[in-house]
C-alpha cells in the first residue's frame, strides 16, 4: 500500500468499496488499488461505465435542482459516496442558501472527506450510518437537529439500492423513510437495471457475488414497485442520461442504451 492509500483505522485495503470505486470511475483520487482493479474489471465488461457514472451524477444534480426549485429546503443524501462537485448542498444552496443537507454513508473514508469539506457549513452535516438500518439514520442526533420531518424533504438514493439485496428488504428501507416524510416530499433514486446487456449482468453479478459491493439488477417493474406511494414526475423511470436532460451534447446518445444501464426517477409523496 502506498503513502497515498492510507485510510482510517478499520478499513481493509484488500476489500473494495462502492464509494471508492465510484470515485475512481468519476476521475477522483480517493481510492485504493483494490478499488481501481475492481473498476477496471467492470470497465472490461461494460466499457461505457465511466460515462454512465457521470450521467448518474448529472441526474442527481438535475433532480436536486428541481426539488429546490419546487421549494424543498432540506435533503437527506443516503449513500453519499466520496464528495464530488457539485455536491447536493452546492446545487441546493445556489437556489436556497439556507437549505439543510444531511449526508449519510457507512464508509469512514467518506465520513472523513465529508467532514473536512463541510467543516464551515452549519447547515450541512455528515452521519456515518448504514442505509440498511434506516432507524439508525432517522434517529441520529444530527438528523433530529437539522431535519424537520413535518416539512417536505428530499431523500436521495442515487446509485445505492442495487447494492441492497432482496434479503435486506429495499422496499422496507424506503418505507421507513416514506413513513416519516411529510406530504409534498420527494424521493430520488437510480438503479442498475436488469435490462442492461445480458453479458454485463451475468459477468457483473458473478464478479460482485459475496463481495461488499454485490450487485442486484432489478427489472423496470421491480424498481417501479420500490416507488410505491410516490407519484412519479415526468418522464418517469428512464435511463439517467435521458431524465430531463436538456443538454445539447448529452454524455450518452439518447437512441443508444449503454451495456450497464442505470435508470432514474423522481417521485413526489402524495
Amino acid at each position: 500500500m502506498t503513502e497515498l492509500e492510507r485510510v482510517p483505522p478499520g478499513i481493509d485495503p484488500n476489500v473494495p468499496s462502492s464509494a471508492r470505486v465510484y470515485d475512481y470511475l468519476l476521475g477522483g483520487k480517493d481510492n485504493l488499488a483494490i478499488d481501481r482493479a475492481f473498476a477496471e474489471r467492470l470497465l472490461s465488461v461494460a466499457p461505457d461505465t465511466r460515462l454512465v457514472a457521470r450521467a448518474n451524477r448529472d441526474f442527481l444534480v438535475r433532480a436536486v435542482r428541481l426539488m429546490a426549485e419546487q421549494g424543498v429546503r432540506q435533503f437527506i443524501d443516503l449513500g453519499t459516496g466520496i464528495p464530488t462537485s457539485p455536491s447536493v448542498h452546492e446545487v441546493a444552496h445556489k437556489i436556497a442558501p439556507s437549505a439543510s443537507v444531511v449526508y449519510v454513508d457507512y464508509d469512514p473514508v467518506v465520513r472523513l472527506h465529508t467532514e473536512v469539506l463541510l467543516a464551515l457549513d452549519k447547515n450541512v452535516v455528515s452521519v456515518q450510518a448504514d442505509v440498511r438500518e434506516p432507524g439508525a439514520v432517522l434517529d441520529a442526533p444530527e438528523v433530529a437537529e437539522l431535519i424537520d420531518f413535518s416539512q417536505p424533504i428530499g431523500v436521495l438514493l442515487v446509485g445505492v439500492l442495487h447494492f441492497i439485496t432482496d434479503a435486506e428488504d429495499p422496499a422496507g428501507i424506503i418505507a421507513a423513510f416514506r413513513d416519516r416524510m411529510a406530504p409534498g416530499s420527494y424521493l430520488t433514486l437510480s438503479h442498475a437495471m436488469a435490462e442492461s446487456s445480458p453479458e454485463a449482468v451475468a459477468q457483473l453479478t458473478t464478479a460482485t457475488a459475496s463481495s461488499p459491493i454485490q450487485a442486484t439488477f432489478r427489472s423496470h417493474d421491480q424498481v417501479l414497485a420500490l416507488l410505491d406511494g410516490f407519484e412519479l414526475l415526468e418522464p418517469g423511470l428512464v435511463p439517467v442520461h435521458d431524465w430531463r436532460n436538456s443538454d445539447d451534447l448529452p454524455l450518452l446518445p439518447r437512441d443508444e442504451l449503454p451495456m450497464l444501464r442505470i435508470d432514474g426517477a423522481l417521485g413526489r409523496l402524495r
